[in-house]
């Protein structure tokens, strides 16, 4: 019997055993990560094949927290020279923060302490980079409620749902570099970026 959110009492009794964002966060953490990108899980999917990558992540993170209460916000960093990474995010008294399922250490969880959400974006930059060594973060879009999308089914749906990141590319992101500022980066080296891929997945 299908209950809110066209989800089971057995998936809600899950996603409402998550109490607070950290619980969730750690959920994530305990997926194995889908490093080739094979799909683009519905939260039921991730659920079911405890397995996700960046964007099932953020999909995840979002339905749980809307579970718990909160609005199923996610928002879309863009790079450059690399992937994109979407974040759940999530207000408590008037702060912002962050899940996130990623294969670098860094690019997870945010406590809500950020007062904007530039801070918030501004705080993913020094661990935001490529295997070169390379920084490469660049925008952040406005947070975008996946209720816009609940006649489709996101939360159980069984197909991939691709068209989300493509509903992500068309909207404004906001620049996080000052003109000028990318020729000035210096690269990440040694400590810092050994602790980026600190529990990386590899291709076996």
């Amino acid at each position: 019997m299908q209950g809110p959110f066209g989800l089971t009492a057995k998936e809600l009794g899950l996603l409402r055993r998550l109490k607070s964002p950290d619980r969730i966060q750690r959920f994530l953490d305990e997926l194995d990560y889908d490093l080739r990108g094979a799909g683009c899980r519905s939260p039921r999917r991730v659920l079911r094949e405890r397995s996700a990558q960046c964007m099932d992540g953020a999909l995840f993170g979002a339905a749980a927290l809307r579970v718990q209460g909160y609005r199923p916000l996610i928002l879309d960093l863009e790079a450059v020279q690399d992937s994109d990474h979407v974040l759940a995010v999530f207000r408590e008294r008037g702060c912002w923060g962050a899940l996130a399922r990623s294969n670098f250490a860094g690019l997870r969880y945010r406590e809500p302490v950020y007062r904007t959400l530039r801070e918030l974006a501004m705080s993913y930059f020094d661990n935001y980079f490529n295997l070169r060594g390379e920084r490469t973060l660049r925008r952040y879009s406005r947070p975008v409620d996946l209720g816009r999308f609940d006649a489709r089914g996101w939360m159980s749906a069984e197909e991939d749902l691709w068209y989300i990141p493509e509903y992500l590319c068309t909207i404004r992101h906001t620049p996080v570099l000052a003109r000028g500022a990318e020729r000035r980066l210096s690269r990440v080296r040694g400590v810092m970026f050994e602790a980026g891929l600190v529990g990386r997945t590899v291709e076996p």
